[in-house]
């Protein structure tokens, strides 16, 4: 018999402490050096229990990790915020846990997002990521997501390049 240690779940209320350090974690190793350091530390300060609650009470589209009782990491989802197009589902982060980066597993996250998606009838997928953030560009490039457009993600005087990829 196996047993699967690592599995996507909806994410519960119970859940809004274990999120909000993997949040801070996920996005101070992603985006260190890369997000000016004031801007990435008043978002990381933003996204606390509280707000994680808040998020949680609204029944938001919001996935998790769960590995051995732990949350590894999470998947926030929904429609597209393009909106006409051949992409009608958009995933709108997907963070892993450090500790939990690099071992296969953002693929269940983002595979238990787009089943979902697919469950809303949202056909056709998109995901942003900031051009710099090197590791998530080549997640999703792996995946099989297509580079269809660029944009500008403003900090104050800071532009930093994203890109979109889509599946279809």
């Amino acid at each position: 018999m196996s047993v699967d240690v690592a599995h996507v779940r909806p994410a519960r209320p119970k859940d809004a402490n274990a999120l909000a350090n993997t949040y801070e974690e996920a996005w101070r190793g992603a985006y260190q050096g890369i997000i000016p350091h004031l801007h990435l530390e008043r978002m990381i300060a933003r996204h606390g229990p509280r707000w994680w609650d808040q998020v949680l009470q609204r029944r938001a589209s919001v996935l998790v990790l769960d590995f051995g009782g732990e949350v590894a990491g999470y998947v926030t989802f929904g429609r597209s915020r393009i909106g006409r197009g051949p992409f009608a589902g958009e995933i709108f982060e997907l963070y892993l846990h450090p500790t939990y980066q690099g071992l296969g597993l953002g693929s269940k996250l983002f595979n238990g997002a787009r089943q979902k998606l697919r469950e809303m009838r949202l056909n056709g997928l998109l995901v942003w990521a900031l051009a710099d953030n090197e590791t998530a560009c080549d997640f999703y490039l792996r995946l099989g997501g297509k580079p269809i457009a660029e944009g500008l993600e403003r900090f104050d005087e800071t532009g930093l390049r994203k890109i979109a990829f889509a599946w279809r």
